[in-house]
C-alpha cells in the first residue's frame, strides 16, 4: 500500500506532461496506443482539459500513476451515451469546440507504473478522479471501464463476462469490483468501444504474429479477437468496454 503521496493536475504542474506522456507508454502494450481518436485529439485533451488530467507523485515527487478525464455535455439516459472510448474522447472535444456546457466528466484512462501495481492504487486513483468530478460541479461522472482479466477470455461475450461474480456476490472482474465497491454501478456494454484499424504489417509488428489468412486471431492484451482482412491488406479490433457510473451525491 502507498502511503505518502501527492496528487497534482497539469492545471497546477505544466511541466509533468512528459512524466505523464511516459507513464502512458509504458503501461500499454503496443496496439493500444494506436487509436486513431487518440492520436487525433490527445495533445487537445492535455492542453484544453488540464485540470481533469492528474499525477500520483510518491515521496521522491516521481510518477507512479496517472488519471485522463474529459468533460461533457450528457442528458442522462443510457441510450445517448457515447459509443464507449472513442464516442465520448471526440464528443467532449467537439463540445468544447462547440461552447455547450459540460455536466459530466468521463475517465479516460487510469496507469499505473507496472512497479506500483497492486498496491492499493487503483482505489485512490478513482478516489481521485471523482473529487475532480465533485470539485468540478459536475452531475455525474461515468467511465467506459476495461475490464482488466477480459483479456484472458477474449472470446466470452462482454455482455456475459460482466455477468461472472465472485463467492461473495461482487462482480469477478478486479477493475470493475474496485468501480463497484467505490459506489459505481454498471449501465450497459459499450460494444465498440475503441476501434483501431491497420495495415497488416503493422498489427503483426504490434502482436509479434504473423497472420497468414483472413479470419479472428487472438492477441495478448486483446478483450476480443482482432479480424484480419488479407485481401483488403487490413486488420481491425474492436474493443468492447463497460459504461459505469458514480454517482456523486
Amino acid at each position: 500500500m502507498v502511503n505518502n503521496y501527492t496528487s497534482v493536475t497539469l492545471k497546477e504542474r505544466p511541466d509533468l506532461k512528459e512524466e505523464l506522456n511516459k507513464l502512458h507508454s509504458i503501461g500499454w502494450v503496443k496496439f493500444m496506443r494506436e487509436s486513431p481518436i487518440s492520436a487525433k485529439y490527445w495533445d487537445k485533451l492535455l492542453s484544453r482539459f488540464p485540470g481533469f488530467q492528474f499525477i500520483l507523485l510518491d515521496e521522491e515527487s516521481k510518477g507512479i500513476a496517472c488519471g485522463n478525464s474529459i468533460p461533457f455535455q450528457w442528458d442522462g439516459h443510457t441510450d445517448s451515451l457515447p459509443t464507449g472510448w472513442d464516442g465520448v474522447f471526440e464528443k467532449g472535444t467537439l463540445d468544447y469546440d462547440t461552447n455547450k456546457q459540460p455536466n459530466t466528466l468521463s475517465a479516460i484512462a487510469i496507469v499505473i507504473h507496472p512497479q506500483h501495481r497492486n498496491k492499493g492504487l487503483s482505489r485512490i486513483m478513482v478516489k481521485e478522479m471523482r473529487d475532480l468530478a465533485i470539485k468540478g460541479n459536475f452531475k455525474n461522472m461515468v467511465a467506459p471501464v476495461r475490464p482488466s482479466l477480459k483479456s484472458k477470455y477474449p472470446l466470452i461475450p462482454m455482455e456475459e463476462y460482466i455477468g461472472w461474480k465472485r463467492e461473495d456476490g461482487t462482480p469477478f472482474d478486479p477493475w470493475i469490483r474496485t468501480h463497484f465497491k467505490l459506489g459505481a454501478s454498471i449501465i450497459k456494454v459499450a460494444e465498440k468501444s475503441m476501434v483501431i484499424p491497420a495495415p497488416i504489417e503493422l498489427w503483426e509488428e504490434w502482436t509479434d504474429m504473423k497472420f497468414p489468412s483472413t479470419g479472428r486471431y487472438v492477441i495478448d492484451d486483446g478483450l476480443a479477437p482482432l479480424y484480419i482482412d488479407k485481401s483488403a491488406n487490413r486488420g481491425v479490433y474492436t474493443e468492447p468496454n463497460v459504461w459505469m457510473r458514480h454517482y456523486l451525491d
